[in-house]
């Protein structure tokens, strides 16, 4: 593999088409040339992760190239943040060190580190081994709370536990399913050494953690030669069920002194953990009745489900950002001046527990209505006509997810009304088939 000298060649770790145009839609994408460093299908969703065989694959990839490697990025969470700061200490590139992403997503070494400086935005919690047949006797939380494994995402079982019976059905799925990440996770944690409190508590653990609600909201940003910076934060809506993500909104509409406060939460709890030449998302959720502000979790990358928000309002993409810290380069950050005031991605959910086939899915002609109406409107397909519900990979246990539908607007309201048309144009059906979500998932 040949490069050109005069350009500086990113290694996208995941690359997928979808993304790559993002990334050549940035203001100074005539600066770079875009390597693949192994594709989305090869690192994400897989039924087995064989970490050490990925990173072997990208060695060989890296080493083949005559050029440059200036950087490597990736937007993907589970295993490409953690394998692209292993293969960053690597080649000598820009990265947090595999330490401090290992801080922030093993979700109870993050809480014993958020805990030490911010006990107040702390919510209680203990680990909880599924396997352990004695698990309830060692709680150390009273009902409700959530319950989640020590490494997941997108809300992969994760579950409100109201009382024992649900304590019990929870860990009838988690041990089933938890060994899929769990134990390539393990993989990456026997990299490091790791404090005494943390070392039993491996990726096939789950956190009990404090019952919080409110409204959610994410302030994203990076840190550069410790340097702290954010670009934007994000109102992260849930639908009516109160567990699924209904919508990722930008700007947020909470309160400015509560977006600042979780902006100095943030800073405080990250310089702890000593993350440092790289871009997060930091989750919190605001009770408005008792004003507390209480940290969700940490995600040491940007979110790609923000890129297209950013974009539309703020004029630049958070991919952009993602490269310039890659490189150490400063990163020259725009507010507003996008074509639009309010943008979102809506995820479009089946709320079911029962499996369904899926007999009918938006054509290309309803695609091609959608966008002739809608021009600036982003759609994606996540299901085909013909399949079972029951294949789709990483749901959470309420819902099915359908699409990602992506809008932007002047307003609010006529952003909601721009999605329910794109809903109206976008039809789906379901016929019924023997078994369920629970069935599937080891519930009863």
């Amino acid at each position: 593999m040949t490069a050109r000298r005069d350009k500086r060649n990113i290694f996208v770790l995941g690359y997928d088409e979808a993304h790559s145009t993002d990334l050549l839609q940035i203001r100074d994408a005539e600066r770079f040339l875009f390597h693949p460093l192994l594709h989305s299908s090869e690192v994400i969703h897989q039924d087995n992760y064989f970490i050490d065989e990925k990173l072997g694959k990208a060695r060989d990839i890296l080493n083949s190239f005559e050029g440059s490697i200036d950087a490597i990025i990736c937007h993907w969470d589970f295993p490409a943040t953690s394998m692209a700061a292993i293969l960053c200490e690597e080649y000598g590139l820009k990265s947090p060190s595999l330490e401090a992403v290992l801080k922030c997503s093993h979700k109870f070494w993050s809480r014993l580190e958020q805990q030490k400086v911010v006990p107040e935005n702390t919510p209680a919690f203990c680990a909880v081994d599924p396997f352990d047949d004695q698990a309830e006797d060692k709680l150390s939380l009273e009902y409700p709370f959530w319950l989640k494994p020590i490494k997941g995402y997108g809300s992969m079982l994760g579950f409100r536990i109201n009382d024992a019976h649900d304590f019990k059905r929870a860990l009838a799925i988690v041990r089933d399913k938890i060994r899929r990440i769990g134990d390539p996770f393990n993989t990456i944690l026997d990299r490091i050494d790791l404090p005494a409190a943390v070392v039993g508590v491996n990726g096939n653990y789950l956190i009990a953690e404090q019952f919080i609600h409110g409204i959610e909201i994410a302030p994203e940003g990076s840190v550069q030669n410790g340097n702290f910076t954010i670009h934007g934060v994000i109102d992260m809506v849930r639908d009516k069920n109160h567990k699924s993500f209904l919508r990722y909104e930008y700007p947020s509409q909470s309160p400015p002194k509560i977006q600042q406060r979780a902006i100095n939460i943030a800073e405080k709890v990250l310089g702890q953990i000593g993350f440092d030449n790289g871009c997060f998302n930091m989750e919190f959720f605001w009770d408005r009745e008792t004003d507390d502000l209480w940290i969700v979790e940490i995600n040491p990358r940007i979110s790609q489900s923000h890129s297209y928000q950013f974009e539309k309002v703020n004029g630049m993409s958070n991919h952009e950002v993602a490269i310039h810290v890659a490189l150490g380069d400063k990163a020259h950050l725009r507010h507003g001046d996008g074509p639009y005031k309010h943008a979102a991605k809506f995820l479009l959910r089946h709320y079911t527990q029962q499996d369904a086939l899926v007999e009918r899915a938006p054509s290309r002609a309803d695609m091609e209505q959608l966008k002739a109406l809608q021009p600036d409107t982003d759609v994606e397909i996540r299901v085909k006509q013909g399949q079972r519900l029951s294949t789709l990979c990483d749901q959470d246990p309420y819902s099915y997810m359908l699409a990602e539908i992506e809008v932007a607007a002047q307003t609010t309201h006529e952003m909601l009304e721009k999605y329910h048309q794109a809903v109206a144009l976008l039809p789906f059906e379901f016929r019924a088939v023997n078994g369920s979500k629970q069935e599937e998932s080891g519930q009863t």
